[in-house]
């Protein structure tokens, strides 16, 4: 069995939605997700740090402020530069989610920001895996599936409303894909993980 960590950060509780669905899709292809909830910009992150450095496969997420990631996301970015020194996190599987009330609102930036920091690490970024709906932008309701249309990542939208009501029920299908396709790409790369070069030439 692997472990999925999903880091994140919510300002609203709206990107905390898209992480516990996140975290069902893991649970869903039978692997374990270990929610890491950043809470604040002054918080002690050794934890956290330490519970994703035993995951197989860490997923970031922050919601778009300003056309990139959370104040907050980013000072957390910033301390894993302590796991960056020891390569801690070199060669794990990584993905990313974000969420905005604008239906762009940069979120396509963001999501970079997460593959760069992943990149840093020296991890495999894992994309959304689901095509943009092919109906018109008017015909995208609340129950379509990845309806922002990102590739790179989850790209969620969120009113300005309860994050019992909002992001919306495709938005949050469609989080719950991407940890069911984190959790067996992790599992395939684990079983993958001692495999004799030499053999398989």
């Amino acid at each position: 069995m692997t472990t999925v960590a999903i880091i994140y950060h919510s300002g609203y509780g709206h990107t905390a939605v898209l992480a516990d669905k996140i975290a069902q899709g893991v649970r869903d292809a039978g692997q374990t997700p270990v929610l890491l909830h950043i809470e604040s910009a002054t918080q002690d992150f050794g934890p956290i740090l330490e519970a994703a450095s035993k995951a197989d496969a860490i997923v970031f997420g922050a919601p778009t402020y300003m056309g990139d990631v959370s104040g907050v996301f980013k000072v957390f970015a910033d301390a894993t530069s302590a796991v960056f020194a020891t390569g801690g996190w070199k060669d794990k599987l990584a993905a990313g989610f974000t969420n905005s009330h604008s239906f762009s609102g940069d979120k396509a930036h963001a999501l970079a920001s997460l593959t760069i920091l992943a990149a840093q690490h020296g991890m495999n970024w894992i994309n959304l895996g689901l095509a943009p709906p092919s109906v018109t932008a008017a015909e995208r309701g609340p129950d379509t599936l990845n309806r922002v249309g990102s590739f790179i990542g989850l790209a969620a939208q969120s009113d300005n409303a309860s994050p019992e009501i909002t992001p919306p029920a495709g938005d949050r299908e469609t989080a719950r894909l991407l940890g069911e396709r984190v959790a067996k790409a992790a599992l395939r790369w684990t079983q993958g993980a001692d495999v004799v070069l030499d053999k398989a030439a």
